[in-house]
């Protein structure tokens, strides 16, 4: 029998819906280091992306409770520090400081960050 090939699949991108479009483009380009275009927020080609969204009705903007919107993977515990640093300094808003949990298999370490609407943006990294 002839093994089926899959599709890769390239990047994926989170949608959000916002309340106020201009306030979240300047936002993840500013403090997240984002490409902002009207079709996206990248960075790192499209490690990170977002579809952000006009929401018709506020109530429509529902970031999740008491977890992340979003969870990215870096290499190593110095890029996801480095990369911790720049966010600060760019002013996100800092949801959780850096921390490390310790497994079996060796260390996680990682920290969120939110948007204006509250949509928490969660880092992370490995050490085994």
């Amino acid at each position: 029998m002839q093994e089926k090939t899959k599709a890769k699949i390239e990047s994926s991108l989170t949608v959000l819906l916002v309340s106020d479009l201009k306030k979240s483009k300047d936002y993840y380009q500013h403090a997240l280091g984002c490409e902002v275009t009207e079709f996206w927020a990248v960075r790192d080609d499209f490690g990170l992306g977002f579809k952000l969204i006009q929401a018709e009705d506020i109530n429509d903007v529902m970031p999740n409770k008491g977890t992340w919107n979003t969870y990215a993977y870096v290499e190593d515990f110095s890029s996801l520090d480095a990369l911790y640093d720049e966010f600060k300094s760019n002013g996100a808003i800092v949801n959780m400081e850096p921390e490390v949990s310790e497994f079996d298999w060796g260390a996680w370490k990682e920290f969120s960050i939110k948007d204006p609407d509250g949509y928490s943006i969660g880092f992370g990294a490995a050490k085994k």
